[in-house]
């Protein structure tokens, strides 16, 4: 018991308590930004006066985080503005705007920040222009407010002008937006500490490499998951997030939703379940398309937002696709409700709630687990700065892999013979 009681104080005073002291002492000035910034959006204040305050927090945010490299965000918003404001009499905005962000983004891509979440905000009002949900093109000084609004312009997530303009002109500080905050404050804190104190845990010998992989998928997953709150608080905070019934104003902004990717019923989570506004308004515009082609669109956003190599990238999307399409198959042949998302209530399937269907989904579950953690191999934490500045490295990952016995690829290749045995 004197061991255990021993331990659990190491890990608190070298690990927890230092955590949380870091991530306050990174993130506290930005959130101050944001309380400031609700607080300027008080009735009987002009709008130029607040949009002015939210261009200002705005850029002193992106000067603590970037410095100079904030000119990068600044050309990216001149250069929206301009491409609105030149073509405001045409009816297709959006695809001459979303052309000349992505030649932007390829020009720079080897010497600036990423600008990703900047341009969805110019491209998604282009959107909004051509569909009528926004009327006019907004001025200089509004649209300068909504690129660089204080809490989104570090963290993301993107939001709609729309709602920006209503965070700025409707005060709503109660106690339900409080409780927001601080729900997704304490979570982000949670996620931060779970992420760096995970190794003290999970595996302390090398003789077991899965329980290395796992440590090392959950590690990057509760990274992903306190940047994730991390937007909740500031861009709840900054008085953005709420959907409104008449006089009834609920908080309910999700970033990420945590039980669907570590208890997650197929791939198709691990693609919906980070960055959710973000994703969401990428497969609003794009569902035209059909529900396959708007779900590889999306997880290429996906991957795009969350910095992810192409090979590993291929590896997720390969087995993503493999274990739908098995599923589709199976539930075809003998009808149970085993697709990738759940089933309604009052779906076709003849067998819905027999155990061996529980068994199926269960082994599908496991199977997307088993992948993750596989691919979760590749984020040591040894060659994170590495990672960083020239993406994972193949002979990194080649290595990492041949020491799984490169299971999860046989596995991907046992499903393919498999469903074409049952095809």
């Amino acid at each position: 018991m004197d061991i255990r009681i021993e331990f659990f104080q190491e890990l608190a005073e070298s690990c927890v308590l230092p955590t949380s002291q870091q991530g306050v002492e990174q993130v506290w000035q930005l959130l101050l930004l944001c309380l400031l910034c609700r607080l300027l959006c008080r009735p009987g204040l002009l709008s130029s006066v607040k949009h002015l305050g939210s261009v200002a927090a705005g850029l002193y945010a992106l000067y603590l985080f970037f410095e100079q490299s904030m000119v990068w965000v600044l050309l990216l918003s001149l250069l929206c503005y301009s491409a609105l404001f030149l073509n405001r009499h045409f009816s297709s905005r959006r695809i001459f705007l979303s052309a000349t962000i992505l030649i932007y983004l390829l020009m720079g891509e080897l010497h600036m920040i990423n600008t990703m979440v900047w341009a969805m905000k110019g491209s998604s009002l282009a959107f909004d222009l051509d569909r009528s949900t926004v009327l006019a093109v907004p001025n200089s000084l509004e649209f300068t407010g909504y690129i660089l609004f204080v809490g989104t312009v570090i963290f993301a997530p993107w939001v709609s002008y729309s709602s920006y303009k209503e965070a700025i002109e409707r005060y709503k500080l109660t106690l339900a937006w409080l409780q927001m905050f601080s729900v997704s404050w304490v979570k982000c804190q949670v996620c931060l500490v779970i992420s760096n104190c995970i190794s003290y845990l999970v595996c302390f010998s090398p003789v077991c490499r899965w329980l290395h992989a796992y440590e090392n998928a959950i590690s990057f997953h509760f990274r992903n998951y306190f940047v994730g709150h991390l937007r909740e608080s500031t861009t709840v905070l900054a008085g953005v997030g709420f959907t409104e019934d008449e006089d009834n104003v609920k908080w309910d902004l999700k970033v990420v939703k945590l039980l669907n990717v570590e208890l997650l019923r197929s791939m198709v989570l691990v693609v919906t379940s980070w960055n959710i506004p973000c994703l969401a308004d990428v497969l609003k515009n794009v569902l035209k398309l059909g529900t396959f082609p708007s779900i590889i669109v999306t997880y290429t956003a996906s991957a795009l937002l969350h910095g992810m190599s192409f090979h590993l990238g291929a590896v997720l999307l390969l087995s993503f696709h493999l274990l739908s399409v098995l599923r589709e198959r199976l539930a075809a042949i003998f009808s149970p409700c085993i697709l990738s998302k759940q089933c309604p209530t009052n779906c076709c399937h003849q067998h819905q709630k027999e155990l061996w269907v529980y068994g199926i989904n269960i082994t599908f579950s496991a199977m997307a687990i088993f992948h993750l953690t596989y691919l979760g191999s590749l984020f040591d934490a040894d060659i994170e700065n590495l990672a960083a500045e020239e993406g994972y490295v193949a002979n990194h990952s080649i290595q990492k892999w041949s020491e799984l016995s490169w299971a999860s690829h046989w596995l991907v290749f046992a499903c393919r013979v498999f469903y074409r045995l049952i095809q």
